[in-house]
């Protein structure tokens, strides 16, 4: 894969540039200091991926990845800062690494790209899998709750709030005991009380600081700072 580096700073192509020479199956073909130089270099060198800086002088990399993405190649965002994290979502970036880039981290979204770049799609092998679900006591009893009907989830005290699409249900349980089988079941979690389905995600929310995800049953969940960068991320990725 073609890979081309675009940033203002030259240490910081150095080091990433030695750090994607540990991978296999790339070759750098170029770098570039401008976001103004970063669509036509990308064309002129046939890259297949661009790592795009986004705070540089004249065009940032935001405005520059739009024409690249145009252009065919897939865009990796680099930044010291999280702030342009929705517009990456938005854009549809193939991922959104914090620098100092990390060797795990890189090689997770080498990875990602490779699958949304890759034709061929392996079928999934077909396996019976038993359904898991919580069985919720309610005035008249119990009530059978499969975890693909949640459509998020709250924390009440030693309690959760499962809500499907029709209603919810109080359950005793804490967010750390439950949450394997909640992440288990494609549930997101992007607060420390709060879990989401992605697919329920109609639009990202942004008001100052403050992040929230407005959901397809018009719930507004807030998004906690220890959770922006992974849950902005795993949206970015729902149709990969």
């Amino acid at each position: 894969m073609r890979v081309l580096i675009v940033d203002d700073e030259p240490l910081a192509r150095a080091l990433l540039s030695a750090l994607l020479a540990e991978l296999p199956g790339l070759e750098v073909v170029g770098e570039a200091a401008e976001g103004a130089e970063a669509a036509a270099a990308a064309r002129s060198m046939g890259a297949d991926l661009v790592f795009l800086d986004i705070d540089m002088p004249g065009l940032n990399g935001v405005l520059a990845a739009a024409e690249i993405i145009r252009g065919g190649a897939e865009v990796v965002f680099v930044t010291a800062h999280e702030g342009h994290a929705v517009e990456a979502y938005e854009l549809d970036a193939a991922d959104y690494l914090m620098k100092p880039v990390r060797r795990l981290r890189l090689a997770t979204a080498i990875d990602r790209v490779r699958r949304r770049r890759s034709a061929e799609v392996e079928p999934a092998p077909e396996t019976t899998v038993e359904e898991d679900v919580l069985w919720v006591p309610v005035t008249q009893g119990v009530v059978r709750v499969p975890f693909r009907d949640v459509m998020r989830v709250e924390a009440a005290g030693d309690h959760i709030y499962l809500h499907t699409a029709h209603r919810a249900f109080l359950y005793r349980a804490t967010m750390s005991g439950i949450q394997a089988r909640l992440e288990a079941a494609g549930l997101l979690r992007v607060h420390r009380s709060a879990f989401v389905r992605p697919a329920a995600v109609q639009a990202i929310q942004r008001s100052g600081k403050r992040l929230s995800l407005r959901l397809s049953d018009g719930h507004e969940a807030p998004v906690g700072p220890l959770y922006r960068i992974a849950a902005l991320g795993a949206l970015m990725h729902l149709a990969d």
